[in-house]
């Protein structure tokens, strides 16, 4: 391949790169704990966005169990964000190198 292809290759990947965070930014990404008291909603790079309690685990006696709920449902959509980071990003890779074998790794993917 020539340096021209290099470089088109190069910002087909910008591109597509630039694609996958937009997409990740968008995505949301819930999960729960407790059997759903708690849930948490996440985007797709795993930044928290939202926090639902049910008012029922609301004890002022109990607040250990709410805060656990809480670091739970956290937690699980994070890494449910950050599978789908990888799926999109694997996805991406698929789509640039259109299947061919690359000499080397690239970060990221």
């Amino acid at each position: 391949m020539d340096m021209r292809g290099l470089l088109q290759m190069g910002q087909q990947m910008q591109a597509k790169m630039n694609e996958v965070q937009e997409t990740l930014e968008r995505m949301e990404v819930t999960a729960g704990a407790g059997g759903g008291m708690v849930t948490a909603m996440v985007d797709g790079k795993g930044q928290l966005k939202r926090i639902t309690i049910d008012p029922s685990v609301v004890d002022g006696a109990d607040v250990e169990m709410l805060e656990d709920l809480v670091l739970a449902a956290v937690g699980e959509a994070q890494k449910k964000a950050r599978e789908a980071q990888e799926a999109e990003m694997k996805q991406a890779a698929g789509g640039l190198t259109g299947g061919l074998p690359l000499p080397f790794k690239i970060p990221g993917f």
